[in-house]
């Protein structure tokens, strides 16, 4: 029998925001192997799948990798429908690619399903544009922690001029600021923390950058969260109207 796995972006939060792609290939499915941060309201397009929990989150005990790549493998061979379901898009901080290379090298066909990502929805539901004409013209995804725990290149980022939306950034918020600030940024700088993004909890803490410590605080500021660190982030919070507010 023929050995596939898809690995599949279920999005933020939202199961509304499923693509009719990543439905597609759940409706196929066999074995769901999920990660933690998935709602399992998705699961709904996959009754009959075996669901096996492969939770993987930042500062929790987490599945090692090596046995997920396993468990993938062994389910593959036996020539059912795997979907490897990932919060978010499987290759914006999610392993995809990583995934894909370990199996294509073991003989095993991959389909890759784009998932919308939490920083765009969160911002979104914020009426936050992370780009805007005249005022950002890019964008720059990045993650806090690093593989090897080394340090960010600061300076570059706080004078590219685009707007930096920061994951898994909650527990190095002192090391954002700090970074950012010594970089040049301006202590004025708009952050926005957005918590739960794009679900019925989700919230917001508008801030800048030399206050966000303490309003973090104040805001009791939970994981999961990403951070828009930029000039868009002074844009309105009214849900579908982005109008930039001035100073």
């Amino acid at each position: 029998m023929s050995a596939k796995v898809w690995l599949v972006g279920a999005g933020p939060g939202d199961p509304e925001l499923l693509t009719l792609k990543a439905v597609k290939a759940l409706k196929q499915a066999e074995v769901v192997m999920i990660d933690d941060l998935v709602n399992p309201a998705v699961l709904e397009h996959c009754p009959s799948a075996r669901i096996v929990s492969v939770g993987k989150r930042g500062g929790c005990r987490s599945t090692p990798q090596a046995f997920i790549h396993r468990l993938m493998l062994r389910y593959a061979r036996q020539g059912k429908c795997v979907v490897r379901l990932k919060g978010g898009d499987p290759c914006i901080f999610g392993r995809g690619s990583e995934e894909a290379d370990w199996l294509v090298a073991q003989g095993i066909e991959v389909e890759l399903v784009n998932g919308i990502t939490a920083g765009l929805a969160g911002a979104t539901n914020c009426g936050i544009p992370l780009t805007l004409r005249g005022v950002a013209r890019g964008v720059t995804l990045l993650t806090a922690h690093t593989q090897d725990d080394s340090s960010l290149n600061w300076q570059a980022l706080a004078q590219s001029g685009t707007t930096l939306v920061i994951y898994m950034g909650v527990a190095k918020l002192a090391d954002i600021q700090t970074g950012l600030l010594d970089g040049g940024m301006s202590g004025e700088m708009p952050v926005a923390m957005i918590e739960n993004a794009s679900l019925p909890e989700q919230r917001e803490c508008r801030s800048s950058l030399g206050a966000m410590m303490n309003d973090a605080a104040a805001f009791a500021l939970k994981s999961p969260a990403i951070l828009v660190i930029g000039e868009v982030a002074r844009a309105s919070s009214e849900i579908g109207m982005p109008q930039l507010l001035h100073a």
